[in-house]
């Protein structure tokens, strides 16, 4: 089996040091004996309005790598926004355990206590680890929650949207890459088949790429050969796999100085969040290695688009206005890939200055008012 996990240990700070480093507004620990919640809630900036982010259930294997994998998830969830030009901040939660089997409706009921006593401060979503039922359980106790089932006035799963916008991201990729941005032919590693690998699988399959999938879930496997016809590949062979695109939609981290090295590819886009474990440096060795990378941030921004759509109570949901809008994907990758160009600097830093430059511009405008 290949050990590609490497860790930032060197870099570990004091509690309120790392919180302060990442310019954290709020950040809550959630622990209730009675139903075995153990949960963190980080607000990173509000200036663009609430924060909102997805619920993640992970099994970690310590409180201090849920607290980074928190703070950076809900700094993510500000830029991801900011580049979006969506007014909303940037938040997350991550619940310790294990989703399959761990969770109760006590628990998710608790956490929504917790969410509630925010005061809409963060608004709560789906992530890895939870479901549009879960979500009912969390309703239950607060308003501030979305990716609520249709029945519900909901706009459902998200992840075919949050999918549909890594699609246009890879074709953007593939454009500046190539000079086209057709997948027809070109071939693709999607590492993780969950419900947007899945979906990503199926949008690159009906434009004629070759598809090459790996999860740790074998019925997510089965399930998307059955339906795609994609081809498994080994867990040796995930990064080293000679293909165009390595599209890596499973946890983070998985870009990093082990596993950098074995990429055959010339693209790397994918839907993870923090697919870089050290932002500069492993961004500067994908682009010493001649690898373009799409900032995951601004790709897999979808879902939130669609979510936008539900807090939009002016109007019905549309799914097609959601499309629609995450079709500009597209074009603010590309921007964002000549901004670096232009500047000189890393794709994932070019988009962060934009999605600054935004949230300085706002947040002068709001002290004059």
């Amino acid at each position: 089996m290949l050990d590609v996990t490497i860790t930032n240990k060197e870099n570990e700070k004091e509690l309120f040091e790392e919180i302060s480093s990442n310019e954290h507004e709020l950040v809550l620990f959630c622990n209730d004996n009675a139903t075995g919640l153990k949960a963190i809630i980080a607000v990173h900036n509000t200036t663009l309005g609430p924060s909102l982010g997805g619920i993640r259930m992970w099994p970690y294997k310590t409180d201090r790598e849920a607290l980074t994998d928190v703070l950076r998830l809900s700094r993510g969830m500000t830029y991801k926004s900011a580049v979006a030009g969506l007014n909303l901040g940037g938040g997350k939660a991550v619940v310790i355990g294990n989703a399959r089997g761990g969770k109760s409706e006590a628990m998710l009921r608790r956490l929504g206590k917790f969410i509630n006593n925010l005061n809409g401060k963060y608004i709560a979503a789906e992530d890895v680890g939870m479901s549009e039922h879960d979500m009912e359980y969390i309703r239950m106790e607060t308003p501030f929650v979305t990716g609520l089932p249709d029945y519900q006035g909901g706009t459902g799963d998200p992840s075919p949207v949050t999918a549909f916008g890594v699609y246009m991201g890879i074709k953007a990729a593939m454009k500046k890459q190539s000079g086209s941005d057709s997948l027809s032919g070109k071939s693709v590693l999607v590492q993780g088949v969950g419900t947007v690998g899945s979906s990503l699988v199926d949008y690159l399959t009906k434009e004629g790429a070759k598809v090459y999938i790996y999860d740790i879930h074998e019925p997510s496997i089965q399930q998307v050969v059955k339906a795609t016809g994609a081809e498994v590949v080994s867990e040796d062979e995930v990064y080293s796999l000679p293909v165009d695109v390595y599209a890596p939609c499973a946890l983070g981290g998985t870009l990093n100085p082990k596993t950098i090295p074995l990429l055959n590819c010339s693209i790397v886009a994918g839907a993870a969040n923090n697919q870089l474990l050290d932002d500069e440096r492993d961004g500067q060795a994908l682009v010493d290695r001649g690898i373009l990378y799409a900032p995951d941030f601004v790709i897999n921004a979808g879902g939130i688009i669609n979510i936008t759509q539900e807090l939009d109570k002016g109007r019905p949901y549309s799914r097609e206005r959601a499309l629609m809008q995450t079709e500009k994907i597209y074009d603010t990758t590309l921007a964002i890939f000549a901004k670096a160009e232009q500047e000189k600097l890393l794709a994932q830093n070019a988009a962060m200055k934009i999605a600054k430059e935004r949230i300085d511009a706002i947040g002068k405008n709001m002290r004059y008012r």
